[in-house]
């Protein structure tokens, strides 16, 4: 039998690739069932918790729905917080509840095992948190304290991977500051955050939050003075928030400060020019007069040329500076009780800087010769003296001077 060729088509046969048809969007099935699973459970979040682990719902793709349905019991109309019209809701909401952190901690731990199970949801959690913090206005009242107890126990409870940027970015829109509102939450935050941890942790918070330094932007412009946040935040039980911001704006304001008086000294401005521009600084900085002869010394100090090993090169570096400046010193030192901070403040340096601790004697017979310390103070200093960094060799350092002093004085 012969063999005949099978007829073929001809040309070439082009191979197609299958396409993936994605499956249209359908947020209201997936908040229906969510909402069904609350619904069967009576609101129990340990078993809501365990019925949603074993389901086969795409949380991947409908992760800001579920987190919607956790806060108000169902799905929000698309771009606002308003709930859906349609669609079914459930009574056991974050928002149903108490605005108490009893009752709100259990979400909490709710959704914490939620996100050990499912890590992903972490940046739906955010996007959902972040559209409802910009949107507080239109929230009740006693839901923006539910919201804020909330958000200080997600953080108090280390709620895995939310980023304190998320919180406190949003809060800043001016609409929402210039009518109190973020005011409000805000000092709800803090009060209920501190029941939990230390002022520390707090403005670790806000450092990564980015926010340590700007307190003053969650007032309404209008009452932005550290005298409106010192006396609102100290009426809410939060005074140590009022010594940490004092406290940070003394260290700006110092800091300030001695920008401006090392600038006038490495210019050698003329004493009675740099006198009057510390004084004006002084004065609109409200700053302790104590304080201001400890930075003085610290800039004086700091502008010294110093050298690496020559020692007596830095003696004379040292103690020519304090003759230069002699007169700025004096223009501050108004008080026996100023001259004698600035003997504990010579006395402190001397001791913590090696190059400085064979020079306290000269120094403070240089500030005595330049009228800056009076007999009496060095007197005082060398008998009673508080201060005991290194005081007993300085003490013996400063006898021959001292013993000098004594005699001048009983020949008068």
């Amino acid at each position: 039998m012969s063999s005949k060729e099978k007829p073929t088509l001809g040309g070439q046969r082009i191979k197609t690739r299958k396409r993936n048809i994605a499956a249209p969007l359908d947020p209201a099935s997936f908040s229906d069932a969510i909402v069904q699973i609350y619904l069967d459970n009576a609101g129990d979040l340990e078993l809501v918790a365990k019925s949603i682990e074993s389901s086969d719902l795409n949380f991947s793709r409908y992760g800001d729905t579920f987190f919607e349905v956790v806060f108000i019991g169902g799905r929000t109309q698309p771009g606002t917080i308003k709930p859906e019209e349609e669609g079914d809701r459930h009574p056991y909401s974050v928002l149903d509840c108490a605005a108490q952190r009893e009752a709100i901690l259990p979400y909490i731990l709710y959704i914490q095992k939620t996100l050990r199970r499912r890590p992903f949801l972490i940046k739906n959690l955010e996007n959902v948190m972040r559209k409802f913090l910009q949107s507080l206005e239109f929230f009740e009242e006693n839901e923006r304290k539910k919201l804020a107890i909330f958000t200080a126990l997600a953080f108090s409870q280390k709620l895995s991977g939310l980023p304190p940027e998320t919180v406190f970015q949003p809060l800043l829109k001016d609409n929402l500051v210039s009518k109190g509102i973020v005011l409000l939450f805000i000092t709800e935050f803090f009060k209920e955050y501190l029941k939990d941890n230390t002022l520390d942790d707090l403005i670790a918070l806000l450092k990564k939050g980015k926010m340590e330094d700007n307190l003053l932007e969650f007032f309404p412009s209008a009452k932005r003075t550290s005298e409106a946040l010192s006396e609102h935040f100290t009426k809410e039980g939060l005074a140590s928030l009022v010594e940490y911001n004092e406290k940070k704006m003394f260290e700006v304001k110092l800091k300030d400060i001695k920008s401006t008086l090392t600038t006038m000294i490495n210019e050698e401005t003329e004493i009675s020019e740099v006198t009057e521009a510390v004084k004006q600084q002084v004065k609109d900085a409200k700053f302790p007069d104590i304080e201001v002869v400890r930075m003085l010394w610290d800039v004086l100090m700091d502008a010294v040329q110093w050298s690496g090993k020559n020692q007596q090169q830095n003696s004379n570096s040292a103690l020519r500076q304090v003759k230069s400046w002699a007169g700025l010193l004096n223009a501050f030192c108004t008080s026996g009780r100023l001259e004698l901070e600035l003997i504990y403040k010579v006395q402190t340096q001397c001791y913590e800087d090696a190059k400085l601790m064979k020079l306290f004697p000269e120094i403070i017979r240089t500030l005595y010769d330049q009228d800056v310390l009076a007999e009496d103070t060095i007197l005082l200093w060398f008998r009673k003296g508080s201060n005991s960094k290194g005081r007993q060799s300085f003490v013996k350092a400063l006898e021959p001077f001292v013993k000098w002093l004594e005699e001048a004085e009983e020949e008068e």
